[in-house]
């Protein structure tokens, strides 16, 4: 599945709620996920859809119940498209604490004086 795809699917909270679910509780029903949701089944389904479509969800069906389960893959390919950037931010962050610090350090030294 295209990048383009899992970033769609994880734009939404709800669908992110979903994810963070599968994460912490495992495979589930929709019916019992749904329940953690102030909205219609259909829409929990729907997203579950988007999650299916993107490949970060595999449904399976179990007599009339369809449970879902994480499917964490496509989330590796977006980590590894991420990871320059984090780099880049990791770098900013550590050249602004040792400008602090520095900024930190002149003004110890006037009050000192």
């Amino acid at each position: 599945m295209s990048a383009d795809h899992v970033f769609t699917a994880l734009a939404s909270p709800a669908r992110r709620e979903l994810l963070r679910l599968l994460l912490d509780e495992g495979a589930q029903p929709a019916g019992r996920l749904a329940e953690r949701f102030d909205m219609s089944r259909p829409s929990v389904s729907e997203h579950l859809k988007v999650l299916k479509d993107a490949g970060l969800v595999a449904e399976t069906r179990q007599g009339r119940e369809r449970h879902y389960r994480l499917e964490a893959a496509p989330l590796m390919e977006i980590r590894d498209w991420l990871t320059p950037y984090e780099r880049f931010w990791r770098e900013r962050l550590t050249a602004l604490t040792a400008l602090l610090d520095e900024m930190e350090d002149e003004d110890d030294s006037r009050t000192d004086g």
